[in-house]
């Protein structure tokens, strides 16, 4: 049986979760999932509810636990194709806007 050989030009949506209430911002990377790019924003960041629920233990789970879940919100930074360039633009983005919620190995350490 021949294996598919996995697909390296899908694309990556890179995403901002800003907590309304602190003006904290997280970067993230997530695998577009259907036409609508925001849907795929928005289902990761139920996706980090659900694991803040769950005890979770990155910055951004500890803050939706100590504000609440309802006051972040998700938009769509950029669209990239393929796999190393996202997280190559992901990078760049996280070293350009600093943001508060990310842990602090991502600056630059993420390649």
């Amino acid at each position: 049986m021949n294996m598919r050989k996995k697909r390296s030009d899908r694309n990556h949506i890179i995403y901002q979760i800003t907590c309304l209430k602190t003006k904290e911002t997280y970067i993230g990377l997530t695998l577009q999932t259907g036409q609508k790019k925001i849907g795929s924003a928005k289902i990761r960041l139920k996706s980090h509810i659900s694991r803040a629920n769950n005890g979770g233990g990155w910055k951004l789970h500890e803050r939706i636990r100590e504000v609440g879940s309802q006051y972040f919100i998700t938009e769509v930074l950029d669209v990239v194709r393929g796999k190393l360039a996202a997280h190559k633009k992901e990078v760049e983005y996280i070293n350009q806007l600093k943001p508060q919620l990310n842990m602090k190995k991502t600056y630059g350490n993420r390649l």
